[in-house]
């Protein structure tokens, strides 16, 4: 073989590397479809809710005890203060599991 013709096999081997890199890009696309607009309002719900539904319990328990143990808005203060923080922490722990999910499937598709 001629040193032209071995420039030729060289460029057609990167050619067909290129094209299989793309094609196998664009097959992982189709596979991991990104989410869309719904799907991130949804998710947005599901931590709003994550959040409000322990608020709500402890201030709805607060004010129960409050009812049968006059004194105040001791228990539902504090209660609500406590359902928040319940909340706010269930809420960060979703998230972030969530996103370590994200990075272990993203580094799963990159090796």
């Amino acid at each position: 073989m001629t040193d032209e013709s071995g420039k030729t096999l060289k460029k057609d081997a990167g050619l067909a590397e290129q094209v299989g890199a793309k094609a196998a890009r664009k097959l992982k696309a189709q596979r991991n479809a990104t989410p869309g607009v719904w799907s991130g309002l949804g998710l947005m719900g599901v931590v709003g809710w994550s959040v409000v539904v322990p608020t709500l319990l402890g201030a709805a328990l607060g004010l129960w005890l409050d009812r049968r143990y006059p004194g105040g808005r001791t228990w539902t203060l504090a209660l609500l203060m406590a359902g928040l923080t319940l909340g706010c922490l269930n809420a960060w722990h979703w998230v972030s599991k969530e996103e370590q999910a994200m990075r272990e499937e993203q580094g799963n598709d990159d090796g």
